[in-house]
Formats: C-alpha cells, structure tokens, sequence
C-alpha cells in the first residue's frame, strides 16, 4: 500500500511538473532575431544596427515587455553576404524558433532572406535595404528606409535643381543589388531631366584600383561623380579620384554614412540619408542622448533605423496582442509610428514613405543642407 501511494505521489509530482513546464512556455519572453553584418564588407553597419536595436528591446523591457513578457533577441551574423544570411536566417527560424526578424541591413542579404522568411509567415523589417525588390510581392516582408528609386531621383535632383549640374559620371559594382539599382535609379532620374552621363563604368567587389575608369571620368570633366557605393568602397574611390586631379562634386547615399567614412576622401560631397543629427524633434534628441549615453558616441543613420524597425515591430506585436506573425502583420501594416527618421505609414507593399535629408561633407564634418520629400 505504502508502495502505491509512493507512486500516486510521484505521478502527481510528475504531472505537476509538465502543467507547470507547459505554462511557462505559454509565458515565456517575446523572441527577436537580429540579422546584421557583425562581419564581412560593413561591420560598423552591424555593429550600429544592433547597438540601437538592442536599445529599443531594452526600453520596453525596461517598462514591462511586449505582451507583458520580456523581450529577448538571438544576434545573428548575415555578413552582407547572401549566402551568409540566408544560412544564419535558417538557424534563427529552425533552431532558435525565432517568429520575427530585424534585417538584414544590405539588400543583398535581405533579398534572399525574404525567399525564406515570406513563404514561411516568418515576419522579417529590414531596418535599411532600399532596394525595391526586397519587399515587392512579399506579405510578411517590411522596411523602415526609403526606397532607392527615390535615393536616386534625390540626388539627381539635387545635382541639377541645387548644384547647377548638367553632367554626370557614375561609378557603380554591377554585383551588388544595392549600388547596382540605385545607379540606374540616378542616371534615370538625370537623363530625364536633361542631364547628360558622361561616364557609366562598372566595377567589382574585389576591385581595389580604380585608375582605368577614374581615366575616363577625368577626361570627360564631368560637373558631378555619383558614387552609390557604401563607405569602404567610396573611402577608395575618393582617394584615387583626388589623385586623378578629378573636380567633380562627389555625390553618394545612405552608404555613406559611417563613422569610418573618410571626410578627407570625400570633402565637399553630398550623400542622401534617412535622418539629420541637427532635426530638432524631441524624438531625435532623447534618441541621440540616450545612445549617446549607452555608447559614447553618435549614432549613423544605421542605428536609428534598426532602432525605427525594432520599435514598430515591437509596437506592432503588442498592439495585436498576439504573437500570431499574421495578425501582427496586419497590425503593422495598418500602423501609425512616430519614428526617429520620421513618421511610418506603410503602403501595400510594405514600404514606409520618407523624406531624405542631404548631408554636405565639408572641413573634415558633415552637416545637414535640406529634407527632400517624395
């Protein structure tokens, strides 16, 4: 007898036990996957990119969670690379059982993410890939950047409408969806409005010397040299083109901005990019001092977007009150946001509409010259 009441007691013991394991699963923490370029062409991207993200979870932990849970994150690398990414972004869905994914931070990346993510309901904002085939036809895809067709148009504009340009070179890597998109964006948007490309050259990933095709920007004596590149390339090529002798106002994008960028390299260019220091907001400024008081230093337009693209995600699941990925992204797509780079309405394919500010390189600093809007 002794016996079968040891036994009643280690079942219910045992029973116990599972009703509890179950429960705590029902209230476990919120899971993120954060997919950025911690290694590879653009580190400071991924290091900034979850920096801010790891910001944004901290502030709603700080006040309760998402659905009154915590929220965790598993850092994922995708090295700008997209065969690195989509490797990682397959580890994060079926080992980690991550539901919901910030990034990549390169289009390269994100676009191959997406072929995973969408078909699988997995819920994925890329904080800042502008290339439009990112989200196109994709349902649970998202971003919290402009798109690249107006990177473009703003910065042909603003070399003919501001800097009185009439010609043009553009030096863009044909393997890079990013660069690729947005100098065929720019020489669009510049021919249309009767600019004339002097210089359209191509390079490679690889390529270190750029002497041949600068040649050939020299010689034509264009007003402007479009560079869409991101910083490690453009830090190169504005080197090689000062050595050249080479005139033309340097123009760029969003990949410009990095700490790492160098001013000497580019003094006197322009770059497009999704927010301005200076924008008086108070979002802006509690965002710039809270991350200045978490890292020392000044956050790139990397950071304010992976923390945009974190904090709408998260606003997204709380206010659908379920982790369910399909409500979610019908919560998000009907969403209004006050972001750090500016307000976020999402149109049906998934993509905010934004201004662009132009920063002026100039003595070694950059500074905000105007806000473009679409």
């Amino acid at each position: 007898m002794r016996k079968a009441w040891k036994y009643v007691s280690i079942l219910v013991v045992v029973m116990s036990l599972a009703v509890s394991a179950g429960c705590a699963g029902q209230s476990g923490a919120v899971k993120l996957g954060l997919l950025f370029p911690m290694t590879g062409p653009v580190p400071t991207y991924g290091q900034s990119s979850k920096e801010a993200a790891e910001l944004a979870i901290q502030e709603w932990n700080d006040k309760g969670g998402v659905l009154g849970k915590p929220v965790e994150w598993v850092l994922a690398d995708g090295g700008c690379d997209g065969a690195t990414a989509t490797d990682a972004a397959n580890k994060l869905i079926d080992q980690d059982g991550v539901k919901f994914i910030v990034g990549e931070v390169c289009s390269s990346a994100s676009i191959p993410v997406s072929e995973i993510t969408n078909p699988k309901q997995i819920l994925q904002i890329s904080p800042t890939s502008t290339n439009p085939q990112v989200t196109i036809d994709k349902p649970y895809v998202f971003r919290a950047c402009f798109l690249d067709p107006f990177q473009g148009d703003v910065g042909a504009s603003f070399a003919m409408d501001d800097l009185g340009a009439s010609t043009a070179a553009v030096m863009y890597d044909k393997g890079n969806d990013y660069v690729l998109g947005l100098a065929g964006y720019f020489k669009d948007a510049f021919e249309a409005r009767g600019g004339q490309v002097l210089v359209y050259e191509a390079y490679t990933e690889s390529d270190t010397d750029f002497s041949a095709i600068l040649s050939k920007v020299a010689d034509a004596n264009p007003d402007v040299l479009y560079l869409p590149d991101y910083y490690n390339k453009v830090n190169l090529i504005g080197k090689q083109a000062q050595e050249k002798g080479i005139t033309a106002t340097m123009l760029g994008a969003d990949g410009w901005d990095s700490a790492d960028l160098d001013v000497t390299a580019v003094d006197g260019g322009y770059f497009s990019n999704h927010y301005a220091p200076s924008d008086p907001r108070p979002i802006v400024q509690d965002f710039l001092s809270r991350y200045q008081e978490a890292y020392g230093k000044e956050p790139d337009a990397l950071a304010v977007l992976a923390y945009d693209a974190t904090s709408v995600l998260l606003s997204a699941i709380d206010e659908a009150g379920t982790t369910d990925t399909a409500k979610v992204r019908d919560t998000l797509a009907g969403i209004q946001f006050e972001g750090v780079a500016g307000n976020i309405t999402f149109n049906d394919q998934g993509d905010p509409v934004k201004t662009a500010a132009i920063i002026h390189v100039t003595g070694g600093e950059k500074q905000f010259v105007k806000f473009v809007a679409p």
